[in-house]
């Protein structure tokens, strides 16, 4: 590939004049329409050679299109990026659709130089473009179009520019030491570059070699690209329907029912271990280790199964300034206009901090499921994006703990009705429970079906037996702590 990339490309700057006059008209327009069908966003990703031609020609783009909806971003080592998954930082920046973003220092630049100058070892590169191609694989699920770029020069040429930009004042600032070790390393990196290209090039995001030779030439084939890639009506085209789903138990039994819901805990013995269990709780946060890890805690349960009084004894043991509870509700027009994982990802927070969520992603496979709010695409195709998220956390440091909350539809019953009997209570029972409770069997089938798919080696689900509140709330307690000190270790 890097053969048609090296050839000696020369375009007539009339000719040059006469079509980027036509391509710029046209980029305009297909850039105001994709704004205003906000189906899909485009997101430019930057890489190849030093002095290849990236920068001048994305500044080049931003004066051709409405730079007003173009989110560019560089992404260099950052302080709050630590202790955070590496993929964390390009999910918080990602652009809403209708919009394009423009990605300089992508997921690819570490492992490939890691690679080539650094000895990362054959096996771990492989295990990092296979992340990428997953990761890539999801945003064109949640239709965003990835227009991956290579500028690429032979090592002639790219001396001839060092050297060009050297001799000019205002340019030469633009020069590193670091351009000219790579450029002595230009063969090693070329190599592990076709490796790359070869291995995550795909049908969902190809990639695009650039000649960075001569700029005219250059300057066109980016903009036709970005222009292919606005007008891409495919990504927002709805999926069919899969071949297979999830067969339910022929017998009828599944998980769930294997639970003792009939489990209590008395008063005497709640108070006795609240206090231990909320004890040990404190201690562990404090504990020096716990300053290099995070304790996420997910919150799922059938409706009125006490996830809110679980969360405020967890809380009650930690430190105000230490953590931090969030509440997932149905998504906000911003949202909405991101990938689904999106809205977690950006809470993520650093080292050394709590986080909890009341619901969480799980809503996809489950709420979103049952009440066709998304297509069975969707839903199939987020247990393995949950499980790839989920294993991103684990081997960065984040000890995540996920507890299902489970009561029969007798006690969920009495509590409805105690809820509508108490005023204080009543903000906590909406319509939509009462809707979700004739679901029952359905939501018990997405249950069955998220357990059997996303509690991992990794990521175990804990299921917590919720019929006594008591018993409930020293198995979460317990469970988190047991977490915890098997990680601190």
């Amino acid at each position: 590939m890097f053969e048609i990339a090296e050839l000696d490309h020369e375009i007539a700057k009339d000719e040059y004049e006469t079509r980027s006059a036509e391509l710029r008209e046209r980029l305009l327009d297909a850039q105001f329409d994709m704004r205003e069908r906000g189906k899909q966003a485009v997101l430019v990703v930057t890489a190849g050679v030093d002095a290849g031609g990236k920068s001048e020609t994305i500044q080049l783009l931003h004066g051709w299109l409405d730079p007003r909806h173009i989110r560019t971003r560089a992404f260099v080592d950052d302080e709050q990026d630590h202790g955070r998954p590496p993929f964390w930082r390009y999910w918080r920046e990602l652009p809403a659709r209708g919009l394009i973003g423009v990605v300089f220092h992508s997921w690819y630049q570490q492992p490939i130089e890691d690679r080539a100058f650094g000895g990362l070892r054959s096996a771990k590169f492989d295990r990092a473009m296979d992340d990428i191609r997953r990761f890539e694989q999801m945003l064109s699920g949640e239709q965003f179009v990835l227009l991956k770029l290579w500028f690429h020069l032979s090592k002639r040429d790219q001396h001839d520019r060092l050297r060009a930009l050297e001799k000019n004042k205002l340019t030469r600032w633009r020069v590193r030491d670091e351009d000219w070790q790579h450029h002595d390393q230009h063969e090693q990196l070329v190599e592990v570059a076709t490796r790359a290209l070869r291995t995550t090039s795909t049908d969902f995001a190809p990639w695009i070699i650039v000649p960075g030779k001569n700029e005219r030439y250059r300057s066109l084939v980016v903009g036709q690209a970005l222009l292919d890639a606005m007008r891409n009506e495919e990504v927002t085209a709805p999926s069919a329907e899969p071949a297979v789903h999830p067969v339910p138990p022929i017998d009828g039994l599944h998980v769930l029912q294997t639970l003792d819901l009939s489990r209590r805990l008395e008063k005497p013995s709640y108070d006795r271990e609240l206090e231990q269990w909320q004890g040990r709780l404190a201690t562990l946060v404090r504990r020096k280790k716990f300053a290099k890890r995070t304790l996420l805690a997910v919150f799922e349960g059938v409706d009125a199964a006490g996830k809110g009084g679980a969360i405020r004894r967890v809380t009650a043991a930690l430190d105000p300034r230490t953590y931090d509870v969030i509440p997932i509700a149905a998504p906000t027009d911003e949202e909405r206009a991101r990938p689904y994982l999106w809205r977690f990802w950006r809470h993520l927070p650093p080292h050394g901090r709590v986080l909890l969520f009341d619901r969480s992603w799980y809503g996809r496979v489950l709420v979103e499921r049952v009440e066709n709010f998304c297509t069975s695409s969707d839903w199939l195709r987020a247990y393995g994006e949950i499980n790839d998220f989920e294993e991103q956390l684990v081997e960065h440091g984040v000890v995540l703990v996920k507890l299902w909350l489970q009561i029969d539809q007798g006690e969920q019953l009495r509590r409805f009705d105690e809820r509508k009997q108490h005023g204080h209570k009543r903000w906590k029972i909406t319509e939509d429970d009462w809707r979700n409770r004739e679901k029952w069997s359905h939501y018990e089938q997405a249950v069955t079906d998220m357990i059997d798919r996303t509690s991992t080696e990794v990521a175990p689900w804990t299921l917590v037996e919720a019929n006594d509140k008591h018993f409930a709330r020293i198995k979460v307690l317990r469970t988190i702590c047991e977490r915890l000190e098997k990680e601190l270790r």
